[in-house]
């Protein structure tokens, strides 16, 4: 086994969150095409790209502009053929956010082209790196990047003498949108996705995104802390996962008074704006 320095405890490790807005990369989707065409114009088309931009911008935005630790990277990767109107309103999304970076990239190899893309973001400063990976529908609660850095620090030991080392946040809820709010039910599977970081050893380029969340466990060390929700997995028609033949659907039940007022003090995440945002008809 390869010895590496150990990260120090002088500067936060870089944490980078990376989110792929409909990009029409090759591999990444359980869903096949059958062309590069019927890709993107599956990606594109307007109802999808209507309920793509309803919960990026409530559900996944609100809490990560409201982090308690608000340093880190927030990678949006885009394909370069997303038509301006979409890259208009992406931007405008993110405007007052320091932490994003939007990137538009040519189709290719999906797991190489998001390596790339959070390579370009990476410091590679002598110290561990956290990377996490969220879909436009996942959310994470206010005090992740703060949850998540305390316990990369926690796991140092650990880190001269593995490769990467995945650190799993695996309580909160499954929620689907809708114009009447958010409907949920708990959840506790370990190596969610929303929730789910890697810890990468300070000179390895590897990136989140070489994983299948469901097998880090046979791969690396892994540590899971759970008692706290910390995420919020979305549910809904266009879930690339959810269109597989055999997948059962949760038991989702609506949100009371309780439940949005845990959910807009945990996640940020107003369900009424939710409910506002799939309303809304779908631009001509």
């Amino acid at each position: 086994m390869v010895s590496a320095p150990c990260p120090s405890l002088e500067a936060p490790m870089q944490t980078i969150g990376i989110c792929r807005f409909s990009y029409p990369g090759d591999g990444g989707f359980q869903v096949e095409h059958r062309s590069l065409r019927e890709r993107i114009d599956y990606l594109y088309a307007p109802a999808r790209m209507h309920e793509r931009f309803a919960t990026f911008e409530t559900m996944m935005l609100p809490p990560l502009k409201a982090q308690s630790d608000d340093d880190f990277t927030l990678l949006i990767v885009i394909g370069d053929s997303l038509p301006p109107v979409y890259r208009d309103r992406l931007e405008a999304a993110v405007e007052h956010m320091p932490q994003a970076v939007i990137q538009a990239h040519q189709p290719g190899p999906h797991r190489k082209v998001m390596q790339e893309a959070i390579n370009s973001v990476r410091r590679f400063d002598g110290d561990a790196c956290l990377q996490f990976r969220m879909d436009d529908d996942d959310a994470v609660a206010c005090t992740y990047i703060e949850h998540l850095r305390q316990a990369a620090y926690d796991v140092l030991p650990m880190a001269s003498r593995h490769r990467h080392i995945a650190i799993d946040f695996n309580q909160g809820f499954i929620a689907r949108p809708s114009a009447d709010g958010l409907s949920v039910a708990p959840t506790n599977v370990p190596y969610t996705t929303a929730a789910l970081a890697l810890m990468f050893r300070p000179d390895l380029p590897l990136s989140v995104m070489n994983f299948a969340h469901m097998k880090v466990g046979q791969k690396m060390p892994t540590v899971t802390f759970s008692g706290e929700d910390m995420l919020i997995r979305g549910h809904n028609d266009h879930n690339d996962s959810r269109q597989k033949p055999g997948t059962r659907a949760p038991k989702l039940a609506p949100l009371d008074a309780a439940g949005k007022a845990h959910i807009k003090a945990t996640f940020n995440i107003d369900a009424d704006a939710v409910a506002k945002a799939f309303a809304t008809p779908l631009s001509k």
